[in-house]
Order: C-alpha cells, then structure tokens, then sequence
C-alpha cells in the first residue's frame, strides 16, 4: 500500500513559526554549521528582531525545530508503518517500505537528527539530546511492533528487547546507505536482512522445540520410578548358630 513521503513543512503565520520552517529547512539541507542565522531569518521573511525574541539563540532555535520536525517524522512514519498489512511481522518488514518512498523524495537528505547529533560534540548539548530522544521513541515505536511478533510467533520477551534494537540499527543503517550511495533500493537490501532475521529467530525457536525430550507418560514414569527404586528383598529366613 502507497504511503505519503514525510509531510512538508506547513505555511506559517506567526514570526515564530516560520523562523522554524526556516531552519528546519536549511539546517536539513545544508546542515547546522554551515546555515546562518542571517540566512534563516531571510528566508522567513521575518525581522532579525524577531529572532531574538522567539530563540535565545541559534542552538534554541535547532533545538527546536528538531522538536517539532520528531514529532511529524514519527506520526508519519507510524502511519505509514500500519498500513503495510494487520500482522506485527508484515509492520515491521513494511517499516523498509515506508522508508524507501521516502528515499525516492527528491528532498531527502539523510535522518535530521543523526546529521545534528554529527555536528555537535558534547553529548549533553540540547541539540543531542533532541537527537537521541528521537532514537529512543522510533526504538519504542519499534518494539511495540516486536512484542506483538514476540506474542504471535510464541517468543520470549528478551527476544523481543534484542529484536527491536537490531531493528533500529537496520533503519539506521538504510538511511545512512540511501544518503551517502543516492540509491532508494538500500531499503529493500535492509528489509532482505531483516526478513532473514526473522527467519533465524523462527527457525532457532523450532529447532530449541524440536530437540526438547517430549514429556513422559504416567507409565513411563512409573516404569523408571519402579525400575530406579533399590530393591528391597524379604528377611532371610536363616538363623545363626
């Protein structure tokens, strides 16, 4: 099922608003560095003023795109995810297919917060840590979808926990290969490993099935408990003398 490429940047009335637009735009384009605030505030067609009284500074500002650029990107991708059939195993192979409109775009340039968290080297900058709580929310997108394929596949929870990071590192992955290489198809290699993942999982859980001793009858038990109980023989009729 066709799904929407992530929604484009709405027109804004407010000054605040489109100084948002602004950077978002460029700063996704062009990166953090290399954008300006003077060019921000020029395509948004505000005063620099404006700027100053909205954002304390430029980092506020990205911070706060990034916020708001999380939640559509999460909203559409979560949307697009459930479209892609009714069972957890076709949403999480369907995750590559969403991706790969998205790679298709002509305005694709990479995942916004692993190209932020890139240019800025403190861990503890707000701007990364926009980034990472955007990873940790796509991670928990994810393994709701992997508890739900725990669930129908009658695998265990800390499978699930493995699952859904190596899913995230997959996502992760595509998204870099589609950036750097141009080519739309890395998520269809990525959605080949990942639906090869799922088979090892299923096909490690039949095996660990397959080599479990069935469970004995109550005969056999009762044969073994006979069979290993030491014997017990009647006293000798023997005296001594």
């Amino acid at each position: 099922m066709a799904t929407r490429n992530p929604p484009e940047l709405a027109a804004s009335g407010s000054a605040r608003e489109r100084l948002l637009d602004a950077a978002e735009a460029l700063i996704y384009a062009g990166g953090i560095h290399a954008t300006g605030v003077d060019a921000i505030v020029k395509q948004s067609g505000t005063a620099r003023k404006s700027f100053y009284t909205h954002f304390e500074s430029k980092d506020a500002l990205v911070a706060a795109a990034l916020e708001r650029r999380d939640e559509r990107w999460m909203n559409w991708f979560i949307a697009g995810t459930l479209q892609h059939g009714k069972t957890a195993r076709s949403h999480l192979l369907g995750m590559f297919n969403v991706l790969r409109e998205w790679f298709a775009s002509e305005d694709f340039h990479g995942c916004a917060f692993l190209n932020a968290a890139g240019e800025i080297a403190s861990a503890e900058d707000p701007i990364r840590i926009v980034a990472r709580e955007h990873k940790e929310r796509l991670l928990a997108f994810v393994r709701t979808r992997c508890d739900e394929y725990a669930a129908e596949s009658s695998t265990n929870a800390r499978c699930a926990a493995r699952l859904s990071r190596q899913w995230l590192i997959l996502l992760d992955g595509a998204i870099a290969v589609a950036l750097v290489s141009g080519e739309a198809d890395a998520a269809l290699d990525a959605q080949a490993a990942a639906e090869a993942l799922l088979d090892t999982e299923s096909a490690s859980k039949s095996n660990k099935l397959a080599s479990k001793p069935a469970p004995r009858s109550a005969h056999q038990l009762a044969r073994k408990t006979a069979s290993t109980s030491p014997s017990k023989r009647p006293p000798s009729r023997r005296t001594t003398t």
